[in-house]
């Protein structure tokens, strides 16, 4: 389906609401959709960085997805993005832990590492995967 990502990372945070902010402002994702529950958690958002995804929601809301990922711990995500040193800018000026300052990859890639508030990677760099 075109214009339709293939995969979507899919995270669960115990503050989700403050996960979709850093990501929205530090790492500059545009928000798609948020569902939220009476008390506030969030059943399930959805979050585009160009013409990819991520979907997220919070820890504890029950469900066969929350208990399998009950034990699970960070994961990565890798990210293309055309101005790698104005990304990592950005993510600074918001406080975001940098794991890795921009540096020139021996494969041709610009990339930068940093680790959301509950221990997700998140890597931002020129290098694009190639389809077949």
């Amino acid at each position: 389906m075109a214009g339709v990502p293939s995969i979507c990372p899919t995270l669960l945070y115990r503050d989700a609401a403050a996960a979709i902010k850093l990501l929205t402002e530090a790492f500059g994702f545009t928000r798609s959709a948020v569902y939220e529950g009476e008390d506030g958690t969030v059943m399930h958002a959805e979050l585009w960085y160009g013409d990819g995804a991520v979907m997220l929601g919070s820890k504890g809301r029950g469900g066969l997805f929350d208990q399998a990922m009950e034990g699970a711990g960070p994961a990565g995500v890798y990210v293309v993005v055309d101005d790698v040193d104005a990304h990592h800018r950005r993510a600074v000026e918001h406080g975001v832990e940098i794991l890795m300052a921009p540096a020139d990859q021996e494969y041709g890639s610009r990339d930068y590492m940093a680790r959301d508030g509950e221990g997700n990677i998140w890597s931002f760099g020129t290098y694009a995967p190639q389809g077949q």
